[in-house]
């Protein structure tokens, strides 16, 4: 697979996480379930990578894994827990154990492009 493919498929589920876990945080502290306070720092960590990831920088690709694991933590819960929102607990995990795939690879693939890399010792 290209980097360009890999990078627009990547690119498109972290669009479509966002939209969903943000539309479903908002949701839950309009309801009166959490407060909009708890809600709104909910999304923010998930908004920290957003440049980077929309821009194509490897880099960041490569370090946003790490941010998308508490969401995992959050999905994987929501399986185990919830009664009644079953299809969306299921829709977040395959996302995210897509994109846990697909964000390192487009890192590796695209870093080998421009050249990038740790600095071996002579």
């Amino acid at each position: 697979m290209s980097s360009t493919t890999l990078f627009k498929l990547c690119r498109a589920g972290y669009v479509a996480l966002v939209m969903m876990l943000g539309t479903w945080f908002i949701q839950q502290g309009l309801n009166g379930e959490y407060s909009m306070l708890f809600s709104l720092l909910w999304i923010v960590p998930l908004l920290l990578p957003l440049k980077g990831i929309l821009t194509g920088k490897p880099y960041t690709y490569a370090w946003a894994s790490f941010i998308l694991c508490l969401y995992m933590l959050h999905a994987l819960t929501l399986v185990y827990v919830t009664e009644t929102d079953t299809l969306f607990a299921v829709a977040e995990t395959l996302l995210i154990g897509a994109l846990l795939i697909g964000f390192p690879f487009y890192a590796r693939i695209r870093g080998r492009e421009l050249g990038l890399g740790l600095k071996k010792k002579k």
